[in-house]
This record gives structure tokens, sequence and C-alpha cells, in this order.
């Protein structure tokens, strides 16, 4: 076999490239570079470099440190001409000076001098039309591995010629010196949307490059008209669509994951004037105490050769797996191909939705398991992303905290949240699709005194969605939160619905209702300078 070690040109699927190509961007001394080997390759180049062990059963296993989630604090944009009056610059968004992007760019492209790389060449976005060529150069072959697994790989043909139109340089052994880069911490993530390069260093959490990519379509594609939305898609029997926003902790894998309905995407998507389509070819799922009754198909993409396992706790000797083993992070994570899975659509995009569900995890009990909206409430809801942590889940957190994050995805939206609300308003009116809003959260009291709400109701409210039944039942407006709450839903107790009618002490429900109300109210002032009057009045009435 021809060597994948050869030092200056290296194989990709019999084309040749030569490691010049990395000049542009000030790579010049790497030692070796790798271009787009497949997945048997990179296992082989892993187990060489010692970068992570092999389960039981092939899936591979790595650590990432001392960062096992997102550096959110950690991530800046290039302020210049380009993006100046187009990002919603603030505490997410923050800005970045050219100057030093491009001195931090010299140091850490000088920092691979003698070292061995990895290029992926891969696209985001299954819709050729909006498909972006993006490339990902690493110095870990696990972190090639990921990105090959995690974006749309080309085959043959035109795709073959791949010419990348963003680059992300991914150096978690380069770390920044804040006081001379200008950074916050050691650890960076950098955007510079005119030189259209991203660079990461000092973090070797590889869900960094997915939302990287994430964040730079959310950048690029509603100016062009395409809504870019952090939700997952399925479709079913009739060609009928549905997207499903919400939060981590919501459901929205779970929920998404029907026998009945194919799976589009499990997590980002666009919709443009054709539909809906997947902007990855695979899936980045949380596996901390998966069960195989629970989540059977992405329970057996953890047994899986080819799937990527992060901070995930095994039997040293045997190897064997143990998913609800916590000790390393609660954000243990396995990537794998969408095919991995059973159930989806191979091109990745089908029609526009019929309906469009928000969730919400309320752990203060006080919205309604699942009520209809608006146009104008589902602006007001997408815009607010609500959900609420309960106590346990981070230091500090001893009773329910309400968490709002814009567009369900404040971290990646880049543009003013009213472009993306704009857009989403005028997608429900051109194709007057269904908008709800599904609480999986608790029913009968706050967390700690009432009770999450049973799997099998939530999932006969989606069914009752999905088949149309619901939206033919007559609804009841909640004096606060002016949620329409349907009367009625096949196989679920009537009391249920209203929640209200939950709690042993109505009167403590009613403080409890208007205290999230204001809530909700202060968080959307952030917002309300960018959104129409009809949506500002449909806020929730606190008084």
């Amino acid at each position: 076999m021809t060597s994948l070690r050869t030092q200056k040109i290296t194989r990709d699927k019999g084309h040749k490239r030569t490691s010049y190509e990395l000049d542009n961007y000030g790579i010049t001394e790497a030692a070796n570079v790798y271009w787009n080997l497949n997945t048997p390759e990179l296992y082989e180049e892993i187990a060489r470099r010692e970068e992570g062990i092999f389960s039981d059963h092939g899936a591979l296993i790595v650590d990432t440190g001392e960062h096992t989630g997102r550096a959110a604090k950690d991530k800046a944009i290039v302020r210049d001409s380009s993006s100046e009056d187009k990002v919603f610059w603030g505490e997410v968004n923050k800005e970045f000076s050219q100057e030093k992007f491009n001195a931090l760019k010299e140091r850490m492209m000088a920092h691979s001098k003698g070292r061995d790389l990895f290029v992926q060449d891969t696209f985001a976005g299954a819709d050729p039309r909006y498909r972006l060529p993006v490339r990902v150069i690493t110095e870990y072959a696990w972190h090639s591995l990921f990105a090959r697994t995690m974006f749309i790989n080309g085959e043959t043909g035109a795709e073959a010629d791949h010419k990348p139109e963003f680059t992300i340089i991914n150096f978690p052994s380069f770390r920044a010196e804040p006081e001379r880069d200008g950074t916050r911490s050691p650890t960076f993530i950098l955007m510079d949307f005119s030189q259209r390069l991203v660079l990461i260093g000092g973090t070797s959490y590889a869900g960094e490059t997915k939302k990287s990519v994430f964040t730079i379509l959310n950048y690029l594609l509603p100016q062009r008209g395409v809504m870019s939305m952090h939700c997952s898609a399925n479709v079913g029997e009739k060609s009928d669509v549905a997207i499903f926003f919400g939060l981590s902790g919501t459901g929205k894998t779970t929920l998404s994951a029907d026998p009945e309905r194919q799976l589009i995407g499990d997590d980002e998507h666009g919709w443009s004037d054709d539909g809906v389509f997947n902007f990855e070819g695979g899936c980045y799922a949380k596996v901390i105490k998966l069960s195989p009754e629970a989540e059977p198909d992405i329970y057996r993409t953890t047994r899986m050769f080819g799937t990527v396992l992060e901070n995930v706790v095994y039997d040293p000797e045997t190897r064997a797996l143990d998913l609800d083993d916590a000790s390393k992070t609660e954000n243990t994570r396995a990537a794998y191909p969408l095919e991995s899975i059973p159930n989806i659509v191979p091109e990745g995009h089908a029609g526009h939705p019929q309906n469009i569900i928000m969730l919400t995890a309320d752990a203060f009990g006080v919205l309604p398991p699942v009520s209809r909206l608006s146009p104008e409430q589902a602006m007001y809801h997408f815009l607010s992303g609500y959900t609420a942590k309960v106590a346990g889940t981070e230091k500090g957190v001893t009773e329910p905290t309400a968490t709002f994050s814009t567009c369900f995805g404040a971290p990646f939206m880049v543009l003013h949240p009213g472009v993306y609300a704009d857009l989403l308003g005028k997608k429900i009116a051109e194709h007057k699709a269904n908008c709800w809003l599904v609480n999986t959260g608790w029913s009968g009291g706050p967390y700690g005194e009432g009770q999450r709400m049973k799997i099998k109701y939530t999932r006969a409210m989606i069914r009752a969605i999905l088949t149309g039944a619901l939206a033919e039942v007559e609804t009841k407006a909640d004096p606060i939160f002016g949620l329409n709450i349907p009367a009625s839903c096949p196989d679920v107790p009537a009391e249920v619905l209203i929640p209200r009618n939950t709690w042993k002490d109505n009167e403590a429900y009613d403080e409890k209702a208007r205290d999230l109300a204001r809530r909700f109210n202060e968080n959307f002032r952030k917002y309300s300078d960018g959104v129409s009057e009809e949506v500002r009045k449909v806020a929730p009435a606190t008084e």
C-alpha cells in the first residue's frame, strides 16, 4: 500500500495533494500532512499515536482533558469592515482585533513546525445550493476522525475537487498568552469572517469544531434568505416534516427519534425555499445514563466501530463501557455517522415543516405540557429560548433557575436575534406551519415538589400533534402566559393539561407563574427593539 507518511505528497483517494497547499495559511514546515484519511486509516493513526483506546465493541474512547464542554467565554469574532454592521456584538459575540488575530495566527502556524497534521476536506449542508466546503486542519488524528464523522464527505465527481470556502485550524497543544494575545485565557476560539478562518487552541473538546461550522452557517445563510436553526427534524410517511427546537435536556433528540418517522437530522438544519436540510453528516449525542430501552438506536452506536466516545468511563481490563458513570463529566458524548442509525433520510433534506415544536423543561412547573402558539407567540418563544436548570446540575444551583438562550442557540447566533425571528415568521406565514410549545418539565409543583411529566404523555402529545389530531381540538387561553391549551389530548388525562389544576395550592401556582412571567419579560427587553409590536404584545401578563 502506498505510504501515508510521505514527507511532501500524501494520498487523497487517488488524488495527489501536496503539503505546499497549506502555505497560504502560513503552515510551511509541518513534518507530514495526512489528507482525507478514511475511518480505518484514522483508527490506525490514533492507535499508533496512543490518542485513545478502543472499547470491547470497537468504538473509539478519548479523553478531552480539562475541557469536557465548550469554552463559550473564550469565543470571539474579529471586528472588521465586513462584519462590523452585521454581527450582534455583546456578551455572546465578543469582538477581537484584526491585529491581534493575525499575530496569534502567525505564532500558531509556527507551532506546527515539525508536527504531523491531518486535513479533512468536508462539506456542511445537505442542500447542494447552500453546501459550504470546509477544510479542517488538526494535530490530532481523532479530531480528524471527528470532523470526518460529523460533516458531509464528497465522494466522486465535482465534489472531489474540494475548494474550501472556510478553514478551521485546531491545535489543542497551542495555548495563547492572554496578556500578549488579547484572549481571555490560554483557550481560544477565534473567527475571522473576512479571512474565512477559524483558529482553535488550548482545548481538546472536539465540539468546538462542530459548533464553529454551525456559527459560520448562522452568519452566512440568513443573508441568503435561508433560516438556520438549532433543531432536530424528521418526516412522516405523508412527507409531513416536523422540526423540534429545544435546549439541552428538553428532549430534542429523544422526541425526534420516532420509529414511525424518518430522521433528517438531530441538531442543526437550514430552511430554504425548497424545504428543510441537515447541515451535518453525523450526530453528536449525549450518552450519560443512556439505556437500550429508552434510546435503543443511539445506544447501539456506542457499540459500533467508527463511533467516537468522549469522556466515557470504561473498565480498563475488559474495555466495557459504563454509561452511567459521570465521574469525568455529565457531558459524555458519542459522535457517529447518520448511517449508523436506522430510519434516516439518506439525502438529508425534505419538504417544508407542517409542525414546529418548541420544547422546554420548565422546572417551575407552571407552563402547560402542550399548547398551540400563534405565529407571534412562536416568534416570542423562539426569541426567548426558555428552559430551566434544576438543583444539582451545576455548582451553586440549589433551586430551579430560568435559562434563556435566544433562538434556542444563543452561543451560535451571530446576527441580531430579530433577523432569525423575522425569517421564522415569514416561513411560518408562507407555509402555514402549526406551532406548538411542549413542556417536558414538571407538573403539580416545581422541581422538588412536583413530578417530571411522564414521557409516555409527552410522546402522546407529540403523536397527536404530528397526526393532526390536536389541531382540531378546542383550546382555552392561559390567563398569564396567553398560551392556547387544548381541552383534551388522546391518551393523556385531561387534568394534566391545565397546570394550575395539578397544584395542591392554586395561590402558590399563581405566584410562581407570575414570577416566571416577570423573568420572561425581563429577558425579552434585550431583543424588543428589533421585533414588531405584534410580537411584543404577546408577552406574558405579570399582574
